[in-house]
């Protein structure tokens, strides 16, 4: 594997750099010594996703619609394209919205980078694989089975399937993020990860509420999901910089973890009595509702150092140095 070096006079794009993943990156690339040549790609909207830029070193941000001909303006500048930008909604009804900016928009992205020969990376979604009845592998030629079950792992997998199809899986490096959690994502909403919600709960109720599973399989709470911390996103990201390595790659741990062990976590955390609640699941995400998610991580751990912080370090350091502190 050879190295690839970024110059400090070449530009570095990160859209959706004021969003959650995308800031932690710009934080990682400013840690690595890349300051004045990050461009944050973003709409800042009405969000509190502006706060995300403090502390943070870049050169400009600019508008998501702007930056197409911003690119082709500085064709021969642009070392590296990021692409964080989505839409994430996963109960969101707007094809339309999904369409344009999770699919046109990354091909529009991808074209440019693969005509300048530029580095691609961008970001697919654990949301691709559905209710996991194909299982969890990477194997790009198995992507034709899997089978989305809402409109943002649809879109996410279109584009995937659009690369795959036309050979550019050997070009560029796409990543399946499994759940992800930690600071930066509290303008999220209702679909920051349920490890932020739980800590709300319980600071403020002193209890956490759990769906009722809708699936014999699992008990209450016992649903599993693959829980990986955003700086450890953050590394794995940046490392592909700096190799050649392509194609489509789980980021995971590899490891499932039940809701009721991270509710527990939690509660441990914060030295409360764990208080668990159980309530019914709402009929309009019973269909949709992933049950489990656990990533096939060995393909990507066979070509790079994996970055790996156990749920329990995960939890630990996101509530004592960021969430308590807000």
């Amino acid at each position: 594997m050879k190295e690839k070096q970024c110059f400090d006079d070449q530009w570095i794009v990160v859209t959706g750099g004021a969003g959650f993943i995308g800031s932690c990156i710009v934080r990682q690339l400013n840690h690595l010594g890349y300051e004045k040549n990050i461009i944050i790609v973003d709409d800042l909207d009405c969000t509190e996703k502006w706060k995300n830029l403090q502390g943070k070193h870049y050169n400009e941000l600019i508008s998501h619609c702007e930056l197409i001909e911003w690119l082709y303006d500085n064709q021969n500048d642009v070392e590296a394209i990021i692409h964080m930008g989505a839409i994430t909604d996963t109960v969101g009804i707007n094809g339309d919205d999904y369409y344009k900016m999770n699919y046109r928009y990354s091909i529009e992205l991808a074209k440019f980078a693969l005509e300048y020969d530029i580095r691609f990376i961008y970001a697919s979604s654990a949301a691709t694989y559905g209710h996991g009845e194909n299982g969890f592998d990477d194997d790009q030629d198995k992507l034709d089975s899997l089978v989305p079950v809402n409109l943002y792992g649809q879109t996410k997998h279109m584009f995937d399937l659009w690369a795959y199809r036309n050979n550019f899986l050997d070009h560029i490096v796409g990543l399946k993020f499994f759940n992800v959690y930690g600071p930066g994502e509290r303008y999220k909403g209702r679909m920051a990860s349920m490890i932020y919600h739980m800590y709300n709960q319980i600071k403020e109720e002193k209890k956490v509420k759990l769906f009722e599973s809708n699936d014999k399989k699992y008990q209450n709470g016992g649903q599993e999901r693959d829980f990986i911390y955003v700086k450890d996103i953050e590394k794995i990201v940046c490392d592909f910089l700096f190799n050649d390595i392509t194609g489509i790659f789980n980021v995971g741990t590899g490891i499932a973890k039940s809701w009721n062990s991270v509710a527990n976590e939690i509660f441990s955390v914060l030295g409360i009595t764990p208080n668990i609640k159980y309530i019914p699941m709402p009929n309009e995400i019973k269909k949709s509702y992933q049950n489990y998610t656990c990533a096939n991580m060995s393909n990507l751990g066979s070509l790079m150092k994996l970055h790996k912080t156990s749920l329990e370090d995960g939890i630990n350091d996101y509530i004592k140095n960021y969430l308590i502190n807000e």
